[in-house]
């Protein structure tokens, strides 16, 4: 009979190569197996055009700082959110230190990240926004401005064209970075396969099953040739974006009952126009529209992928019940169970003005998609930009006790009772904040190892165990000794 493998890792994104790359650090002796239904890895969440690169840390999202009912800002979760990313820039130093990731500019740019809005209540908002971040151990070095001339040097292309009375406010961060997250994902599975760590490409997760004896049987279908193909595997991890759901529901573990998925598409437009390319280093974030989803909140941003830079601005909402970019028009059917047809129903109920806004998304013209560009962008050419489709997401729908269907956007680790599988569902910030997901993931999975791999945790991210902010000299140690080693701006 053949040896179970250790850990079997489904989908060749962000999160399996993060989780394979911790695991191989902590116990080299593992058998670990990549199966990826496409013919390469990073195709879907993961590669480059399909994600805004924006290096999540809440310098720029507004979303992470709501206004509360008096009128104060409420950073709770912006400060959780620069938290992970603290250990996302830990953890890849340690990688370049030892040499399993090559230079850091091949997947990191260090870019500014800037918020920007207008109207009067909008310029207090992010006045009060400022406030309440600037003394921040990990906001320091954060500027505010509510002056055309000072915003122009720091987005040349927002300024010209805009009207003089109109009231205008930004905020920037020259700590931002833009991820290459195709890049990374295939330098990490690069090195987990160069350490013996198998990879199967074109390989579909068709079933998941506990046997008798406690293992999981992972049945696949090779794309080519449609073979059937079984393996048994001790530990199972579904990193599959979008499909993560179907896949869990396939498993049977009761963890999984009572999610549902709500699918939402997106679309950019591109500038690879070297004039006006030159002119813009930022990724800059407005205010969403009402109703809109996190995700679709507007922003213009800097790409920098394979090396060559572009501008990307959007993006623009919508709706297909596919979980994937190249999944099946009947997923989100697919995915409905007893258990969460009633909480799938309460969302919609609940969402109309989400059903309302993704509605409108689909039906704008090319013509309204450049209105929206040009408040950002007033002098912006339709001549310079031009569309494509961004990657597909798939919100939580969760029974939450005593309020039923919820829809939640960030992320969530599913995992059964005993911790021999689990897998991530939702959406951003996502690949940002990878390693401190996986090492959640890593406690909650294996905690009867835990105790003997806290020293190789430590090693890879020296903060483990402990918060960054809590103490302003170790996160002020933290930053520069990161910026360093990853070539960024403090």
């Amino acid at each position: 009979m053949t040896e179970p493998i250790d850990v079997v890792l489904i989908g060749g994104g962000i999160m399996s190569a993060t989780l394979g790359t911790m695991l191989r650090q902590l116990e080299p002796t593992w058998t670990i197996r990549i199966y990826e239904r496409l013919g390469d890895v990073a195709l879907e969440s993961s590669n480059p055009w399909n994600n805004a690169g924006t290096g999540h840390a809440a310098l720029c999202e507004l979303n992470y700082t709501p206004e509360r009912p008096d009128g104060s800002i409420d950073i709770t979760n912006a400060v959780k959110v620069n938290e992970q990313f603290q250990v996302s820039r830990q953890f890849w130093s340690y990688l370049v230190g030892q040499g399993l990731l090559p230079e850091p500019s091949a997947f990191l740019t260090s870019t500014p990240h800037m918020s920007m809005v207008w109207g009067e209540a909008n310029v207090e908002y992010l006045r009060k926004r400022f406030e309440a971040l600037k003394d921040h151990p990990l906001f320091s070095g954060m500027e505010f401005s509510d002056d055309a001339a000072v915003i122009r040097q720091w987005a040349p292309l927002t300024i010209p064209g805009r009207a003089k009375s109109q009231p205008i406010a930004a905020t920037r961060m020259a700590a931002g970075t833009d991820v290459d997250f195709g890049a990374l994902t295939r330098m990490l599975i690069d090195g987990l396969v160069s350490s013996g760590v198998g990879l199967s490409l074109e390989h579909s997760v068709t079933g998941i099953r506990r046997q008798k004896d406690g293992l999981w049987k992972v049945s696949l279908r090779q794309e080519v040739g449609s073979t059937p193909l079984e393996v048994s595997a001790r530990f199972v991890f579904v990193g599959a974006g979008g499909h993560a759901l179907p896949l869990l529901q396939k498993s049977g573990i009761r963890e999984i009952r009572g999610f549902g998925g709500f699918p939402v598409s997106g679309q950019w437009l591109r500038s690879d126009a070297p004039a006006v390319v030159a002119q813009h280093n930022a990724k800059i974030y407005g205010k969403a529209s009402v109703g809109a989803p996190p995700m679709s909140v507007p922003h213009l941003d800097t790409r920098v992928v394979d090396g060559q830079p572009s501008l990307l601005f959007g993006p623009y909402a919508g709706f297909t019940p596919k979980f994937l970019k190249t999944g099946s028009w009947f997923d989100l059917f697919g995915s409905i169970r007893w258990h969460n047809i009633i909480p799938m129903l309460q969302v919609a109920v609940r969402n109309l003005d989400l059903v309302t806004y993704l509605v409108g998304e689909l039906m704008a013209s090319r013509a309204k998609k450049l209105d929206a560009l040009r408040e950002f962008y007033p002098a912006a050419s339709g001549d310079d930009w031009y569309q494509l489709t961004a990657g597909q997401r798939v919100q939580i729908i969760k029974n939450v006790p005593g309020k039923g269907g919820t829809l939640q956007f960030g992320t969530e680790v599913v995992a059964s009772a005993d911790g021999s599988i689990a897998g991530l569902l939702g959406a951003s910030p996502g690949a940002s904040t990878a390693p401190s997901i996986m090492i959640d993931l890593i406690e909650r999975c294996f905690p009867e190892k835990l105790e003997g791999w806290k020293p190789g945790l430590r090693a890879m991210v020296p903060s483990y165990g402990r918060t960054v902010s809590d103490d302003p000299a170790f996160a002020a140690e933290v930053l520069q000794s990161t910026a360093a080693t990853l070539s960024i701006a403090r």
